[in-house]
């Protein structure tokens, strides 16, 4: 099919394998980064995607799924974190840090202890260039398992995302959709590792969301837009980074980031030209 494809557009394989795969991540990550932006919880996704190290690790030593392996330690930390902030008289940014550094601490002792076969660069960093077709067909079944989780508890994720204390007053269970939340976000950073890598992963969660909030009032249009940003943001920043010989990942990131600041400051919602004229 992608040969065919690249045939068709005239555009290498290798190309259009990354395009599709940051257009995947991009839908994927703004959908499911809007309810972490929502929910204030940026710096939990950056404590997960750092988290599933010792789970990328232990998968390869051990022999099993990558998948299932880092997903089970990112939520492992995501119920430490709770547990300790719930436990104890430590703010939740703190119990974030120390899961965070312990987590990341021990994948890298871990991939140390492995000694070949994991490449520590390519997990923190990714290469979206040599993504394989089985890994772009995966991102393609979790994206529509996640878009297809969002639609079926939109209203519960709607009601527990802006007001927790009326959802547990109708009865709804806001831990299990917390948890739900924090596993679908392990899922997603797993398999984004190849593509983006740990440190660039969060970006893509959060820039897009962060860009579709300024623009929007309803939780769907920011899930919608958001999903559009990450989309455009992967098509871009493919195209100047094998234009300019660019990372290509890092190029993503940084057009994200581009979008975010031209929202800033021309979106009415943020009305930042308004507030700096009265100011000046």
């Amino acid at each position: 099919m992608l040969d065919y494809l690249s045939n068709l557009l005239d555009i290498p394989v290798y190309a259009l394998n990354a395009g599709l795969s940051a257009v995947i991540l991009g839908i994927v990550s703004g959908a499911l980064g809007s309810f972490i932006v929502l929910r204030k919880m940026s710096l939990m996704g950056d404590a997960l995607s750092h988290a599933v190290l010792p789970g990328v690790a232990l998968s390869y030593i051990l022999g099993i799924n990558i998948l299932l392996g880092a997903s089970l330690f990112g939520l492992l930390a995501a119920i430490l974190i709770q547990f300790i902030t719930s436990r104890s008289n430590i703010k939740s940014d703190t119990s974030i840090g120390i899961i965070l550094s312990s987590f990341f601490a021990l994948g890298i002792v871990l991939i140390t202890f492995a000694r070949s076969g994991l490449d520590l660069t390519h997990i923190l960093f990714g290469n979206i260039l040599a993504v394989p077709q089985s890994e772009l067909l995966q991102s393609f079944i979790i994206m529509l398992v996640v878009i297809g989780l969002i639609i079926l508890l939109y209203k519960e994720l709607l009601i527990s995302s802006f007001d927790p204390v009326v959802a547990k007053a109708y009865g709804l269970k806001t831990g299990f959709y917390h948890y739900l939340l924090m596993m679908l976000l392990s899922v997603v950073t797993v398999s984004s590792l190849s593509q983006v890598g740990i440190v660039l992963v969060i970006a893509m969660l959060v820039i897009p969301a962060a860009t579709s909030y300024l623009w929007t009032h309803t939780l769907l249009h920011m899930i919608i837009l958001a999903s559009a940003v990450g989309a455009v943001s992967g098509i871009l920043g493919v195209y100047v980074s094998f234009s300019f010989n660019l990372p290509t990942s890092a190029t993503i990131v940084l057009v994200g980031v581009s979008m975010f600041g031209i929202s800033f400051i021309l979106s009415p919602k943020n009305n930042f030209l308004r507030k700096g004229l009265k100011q000046g």
